[in-house]
């Protein structure tokens, strides 16, 4: 077989979204993302490189024609009920290799897809791929299936809030995934095969299994995945109980929600996520607060609590992966000489939200608390900071960057008053008008219509799919996988910094500091209330953060 191609690639334009359609991420519940478009796409940890050194495990540099993508004329799809939309240029069946492959960098560019922001290595490749190299991997196919969920819960009520009616229906999201599987295959290096996409109507419910329940539910959905679908990979494993019964059947998952580096180490190399973890999470804000905070005088707090020493709250989901990862932010802060004063646990119940929040903020206030860690779900803060301004609470909110609590969008939903004193970290980078995104515009490079509202989400999750089968070469199993997965050598676009370590599932390798400005016109759709980058938008990887008496934020 002889793959070669010259995709076109997306470039950055062209898309006009409505009113607040980036909230609709939430069709995932947490694996959130959003459609952001960065001012630059910074040159810093972006570099590639075409030396075989770099490339995945079974890729040699014995050379091989140019091009890199595996389609050869041919339109590349994907589609349900286990038919596959087309035929690619395979090799080989039977597992039995006739002739040693030939593959190594492209005579005609370093990056796979030119312009890209996170583009592996160009690869060129010819020869036998190894045929079926593990479960769901054929000569010719990758067989990736897809749960459907259809039910109602944290994206329709953040819509509702944000008065606008963006919620994904289950063809929507069918279709963007065909899409963008057809995109995929047209421009990336799958050595013969192409992704096959298998949707099925999953039993288990996202936003039990987030709560903590639906176990058998997601255990029987994992079952349908991996035993009667015969997966390779499940796109959409947003839960902790999903993607932990898809380990067990020895399916890759993506989606986890900002579960801890430790959870996924124990389950490698089947759950990945471009959720940030939580220890990468609590790492950053701890080195935030340490360097920034702690020890100094609550200068941002308002009425009494205004100038007072700085008492710490820890804030999260009562879920005990997240409790896990408080534990770990703990410890960093005593083993710094400095402390968390208190520790608020809430369920992620929108029902009970309300009353919950009345009850947490009259509890920070009786406890002089003022300074509060918010690693929040992107709805409590909406009653949070209600009921703070109804009880005339004042204290700081520290944004810790998850499920987008650090987006315009969202932030503009919260108390004004309250959010004027927010500033924290964020792990995704500045933004330009709602316009373009590169998902959005891999879409349109396959077809006219019009995608899910959810399209950038559902494209990070599949780049990380199509980036480890890049970069894992022709003998394509979970391990090759994770191996190419830590020999990619990074990117900086739109959903930040991109790279994984040895002990890395989720692709997050820095931060930047933002600050609220209630005042400032947001470029994401033209409303006041808007996300301001400190430290003059520098971003920050571990260690890097100096040290100060306090933040340089709200300096208008």
């Amino acid at each position: 077989m002889n793959s070669q191609s010259n995709p076109s690639g997306p470039s950055p334009v062209g898309r006009v979204l409505r009113g607040y359609a980036p909230v609709s991420v939430l069709a995932l519940l947490f694996v959130l993302m959003a459609a952001l478009i960065p001012s630059t796409y910074r040159e810093e940890g972006a570099g590639v490189t075409t030396s075989v050194g770099a490339i995945g495990p079974g890729v040699s540099g014995t050379g091989g024609s140019g091009g890199g993508a595996t389609t050869g004329g041919t339109t590349a799809g994907a589609s349900g009920g286990g038919e596959s939309a087309s035929q690619g240029s395979g090799g080989s069946g039977g597992g039995n290799a006739a002739s040693t492959p030939a593959s190594g960098g492209c005579p005609d560019r370093a990056e796979q897809v030119p312009g890209d922001p996170y583009s592996p290595p160009c690869i060129a490749f010819e020869g036998d791929n190894g045929g079926e190299t593990a479960k769901g991997v054929t000569a010719d196919e990758i067989i990736v299936s897809a749960r459907i969920l259809n039910e109602k819960g944290f994206q329709q009520t953040l819509a509702s809030l944000a008065g606008a009616d963006i919620t994904d229906e289950p063809a929507d999201v069918r279709r963007t995934i065909e899409a963008l599987a057809e995109y995929f295959n047209k421009s990336f290096q799958f050595y013969g095969r192409k992704l096959k996409v298998v949707f099925y109507d999953g039993k288990g419910s996202g936003v039990a299994e987030l709560q903590g329940g639906g176990q058998a539910e997601a255990e029987a959905d994992a079952i349908t995945s991996a035993e009667e679908i015969g997966a390779f990979a499940e796109i959409n494993g947003s839960s902790a109980p999903f993607a932990d019964a898809l380990a067990r059947k020895k399916v890759i998952a993506f989606g986890t929600p900002y579960l801890s580096r430790n959870w996924h180490v124990d389950r490698r190399p089947y759950n990945w996520s471009v959720a940030t973890d939580c220890s990468i999470i609590v790492e950053s804000v701890a080195e935030f607060a340490n360097q920034t905070l702690a020890g100094k005088p609550a200068v941002f707090a308002g009425g009494d609590l205004k100038d007072k020493p700085r008492k710490f709250a820890a804030f999260s989901p009562e879920n005990p992966w997240y409790v896990d990862c408080v534990d770990q932010a703990i410890k960093i802060a005593e083993d710094a000489g400095n402390k968390v004063d208190l520790r608020v646990t809430y369920k992620l119940d929108i029902d009970s939200m309300s009353n919950q929040a009345a009850n947490i903020v009259a509890k920070l206030k009786s406890e002089g608390i003022t300074t509060i860690l918010c690693g929040c779900d992107p709805i409590i803060p909406v009653f949070l900071t209600t009921k703070a301004t109804e009880q005339n609470y004042q204290p700081e909110w520290v944004v810790a960057g998850t499920a987008l609590s650090d987006i315009d969008l969202v932030a503009q939903l919260y108390d004004q008053d309250q959010w004027s004193r927010a500033f924290g970290v964020s792990y995704l980078n500045s933004f330009l008008p709602i316009e373009s995104g590169i998902g959005y515009s891999a879409y349109k490079s396959v077809r006219d219509d019009e995608p899910a509202f959810a399209v950038e989400v559902i494209y990070s999750q599949m780049y990380m799919l199509a980036l480890g089968i890049h970069m894992a070469g022709p003998k394509l199993t979970p391990e090759t996988y994770e191996q190419g997965m830590f020999a990619y050598p990074g990117g900086t676009g739109p959903f930040g910094t991109w790279g994984f370590d040895e002990d890395s599932y989720t692709p997050t390798q820095d931060y930047r500091v933002i600050w609220w400005d209630p005042a400032a016109v947001s470029p994401m759709n033209g409303k006041q209330g808007a996300y301001i980058e400190a430290y003059g938008s520098r971003r920050f990887k571990s260690g890097e953060l100096p040290a100060s008496d306090q933040p340089p934020v709200f300096q208008r």
